[in-house]
């Protein structure tokens, strides 16, 4: 899978799923940053920090977009997608705005 197509498919356009948390059916948290974490978490274990670093008004995720991209499901994508995560080309991380 190619996870900049992905993102880009899904949060802009007729396919925009951009923060459209109401539409996760099956909720690991009712917030939707801690739900894009611990969905993180079950597709790549780990035991360091989540936040790799942040600036202004966005955070960045210690999660290596190629590992993403070869564990998850396009389904998994989109939900991340509805809780706010996307995908930075320029620095090639997941960022969330704060």
């Amino acid at each position: 899978m190619n996870i900049q197509e992905t993102f880009e498919k899904y949060s802009d356009g007729e396919s925009d799923e951009f923060l459209k948390f109401d539409r996760v059916k099956v909720k690991l948290s009712n917030r939707p940053d801690l739900h894009a974490f611990m969905l993180l978490d079950k597709i790549i274990p780990g035991s360091l920090n989540i936040v790799g670093g942040a600036s202004h008004d966005e955070i960045w995720l210690e999660i290596l977009p190629c590992e993403l991209a070869e564990r998850a499901t396009k389904e998994q994508i989109v939900e991340l997608i509805r809780c706010g995560v996307r995908y930075d080309s320029s620095v090639e991380a997941l960022v969330m705005f704060t």
